[in-house]
């Protein structure tokens, strides 16, 4: 071949290794070398001078190691003969593999023996160039990406594949047993591929890098499982009844929690219903109660107003009704004909403290109107009576006047707390209804007697007659 000035290899990406044609050079040639190659010159089989990426001029003082093989020319350059590689750092993608025949394992969790197979693709890249060339290419004109598993090449033998063996080998061994040292169940094995590549390509990696080459990644893309052998489709059988009835458990549990959720919604509802029915219930008879009693209020304000039209009160109307009673007793005057009277006003429905004012009333009367023919002494002895004491009762002693029984030291009892009525005007009221009109007794209505100066009917905090305080 002639000799050229311009070294160089513009190839595709699929050549690991390309030898230049030609074999004859002279000094001042150029090398370009590209970012992704390195150039090595080798002479009588020895690689000399390596070249990374860049352009050279060739030259002794580039070609330290070559320089004793440049034959001068006279007036002209010199020459010097060698052979030239181009070699690819570049990653070479996807180159396939598979397995030529399955892969008889014991898979432990069932006890089964399964025949598998495998397939994938794996990239792979030149990691020292002295190692490929030499292990490798040696004489030959170049590898290529089809020599590593099969495929067309340079030569004829590259058909089988330099590593085809290799990684069937590799593959078969290893494959089993990634499997089982990952407890990987083989029905679940497409989950697992990462790590089964992983772990495959750790181990193929220890003998390619013998050769100077590595693989950066490497892809187990399918799982081959023998689907028509009997003992695996019951596998597959017995698995799909075990996850059917997981699911149909989980689809129980949440229906139960479900149902519960609804009972203690539904019971928590029913409860607020019936709290609401009942707070409903008390607020309608509270109004209800409030309605009677303030038209029972109404109907006494009615009655004492149209009395105050006529001129009178309701005291007086009472007075007056006592004296018509008395006036008509059939047993005449004296202390019977008055007992008589307060007899018929009690049977009549008037009050206690009514019947005494009345009696005090009646005596008054009787009095003024009688004259010298009643007992000069009657009207004295009223309030020798009012003051005759008061009886024990512990011990039954009478004429008691302190605070403490005379006999056996008992504690005077305290008067009933009276009240009066805000409809009728009734005083002398002790129950929760007056005496008199019926009206409910009303919040705050008590009254008390004085302790200082024995003053009764006080409603407020201090006494109306002396201003004590209420104790």
């Amino acid at each position: 071949m002639a000799i050229i000035d311009v070294i160089k290899y513009e190839g595709d990406n699929s050549t690991f290794v390309f030898k230049h044609p030609s074999e004859d050079f002279n000094t001042g040639s150029q090398l370009i070398v590209h970012e992704s190659q390195e150039a090595v010159f080798y002479r009588d089989g020895r690689a000399l001078d390596r070249f990374g990426s860049g352009k050279y001029t060739l030259e002794t003082e580039s070609m330290p190691l070559m320089k004793s093989f440049f034959k001068k020319v006279a007036d002209g350059p010199s020459q010097f003969h060698a052979e030239v590689y181009f070699i690819n750092l570049a990653t070479i993608m996807g180159v396939k593999w598979g397995t030529d025949s399955k892969v008889r394992m014991y898979d432990p969790a069932t006890g089964l023996h399964l025949e598998i197979g495998a397939f994938g693709e794996f990239n792979i890249r030149v990691a020292d160039t002295g190692k490929v060339l030499l292990k490798l290419v040696g004489t030959e004109l170049g590898m290529k990406k089809e020599d590593i598993v099969g495929g067309s090449g340079y030569t004829t033998a590259s058909v089988s594949g330099k590593f085809r063996a290799l990684i069937m080998t590799k593959v078969k061994s290893f494959l089993p047993k990634a499997i089982r040292e990952n407890n990987i169940d083989i029905l679940e094995v497409d989950e697992h591929l990462d790590e089964i590549s992983e772990y495959i390509r750790k181990q193929l990696n220890t003998t390619f890098e013998s050769y100077g080459l590595i693989l950066p990644e490497f892809f187990i893309t399918n799982i081959a499982t023998p689907d028509d052998d009997p003992n695996f489709r019951r596998l597959k059988a017995q698995h799909a009844e075990r996850y059917l009835r997981v699911q149909e458990e989980r689809i129980k549990q949440a229906e139960a929690e479900a149902r519960k959720a609804r009972v203690t919604v539904e019971a928590e509802t029913a409860a607020e219903v019936k709290i609401i029915g009942v707070k409903a219930e008390e607020e309608a008879t509270r109004r209800m109660a409030y309605a009677e009693a303030e038209k029972t209020r109404a109907e006494g304000l009615a009655k004492a107003d149209a009395m105050k039209a006529q001129g009178y009160t309701y005291g007086q109307e009472t007075q007056r009704e006592i004296g018509v009673a008395i006036a008509s007793n059939e047993s005449g005057g004296g202390a019977g004909g008055v007992g008589g009277a307060m007899s018929g006003v009690v049977q009549a429905g008037v009050g206690i403290g009514a019947a005494v004012a009345v009696g005090k009333a009646t005596v008054g009367a009787m009095n003024g109107v009688m004259g010298d023919m009643m007992n000069p002494n009657a009207i004295n002895e009223a309030p020798k009576f009012a003051n005759a004491g008061w009886k024990c009762p512990v011990c039954g002693h009478e004429g008691n006047t302190g605070k403490f029984c005379g006999e056996c030291g008992a504690k005077k009892p305290e008067a009933p707390s009276t009240w009066k009525c805000p409809t009728c005007g009734h005083e002398g009221n002790v129950a929760k209804f007056c005496e008199e009109c019926g009206t409910k007794k009303p919040e705050g209505s008590e009254t008390w007697k004085c302790p200082a100066c024995g003053h009764d009917g006080n409603t407020g905090k201090f006494c109306g007659e002396c201003g004590a305080k209420k104790e």
